[in-house]
């Protein structure tokens, strides 16, 4: 029977990735105490890198994570505003 994939939110990757990034502790280490596979871990710190390397930002892995659900919930509060307007609209011609 095959083993189930473990799901990480993205907040602990963002605290785990920040942990090796502030300490400067290896990432062995760090995933040995999160309980985590290095491999795991040393593919969140390299994505972590890449994005950051490009965008030359020096927010820490927490912040970065906190802007991204911050970007998705204005992007789906956008959609709603949108689909509220049309419904606004409908009722609005429905009811002169």
């Amino acid at each position: 029977m095959p083993e189930q994939r473990r799901r990480f939110s993205p907040q602990f990757k963002a605290e785990a990735v920040q942990m090796v990034i502030e300490t400067g502790k290896p990432i062995a280490v760090v995933a040995r105490d999160l309980g985590i596979h290095d491999g795991t871990l040393g593919n969140w710190v390299n994505a972590w890198r890449r994005e950051h390397a490009v965008a030359g930002e020096n927010s820490t892995p927490v912040e970065a994570a906190r802007v991204k659900e911050m970007e998705d919930e204005i992007r789906r509060l956008r959609m709603e505003n949108e689909f509220l307007k049309k419904a606004a609209a409908f009722f609005a011609r429905m009811h002169p």
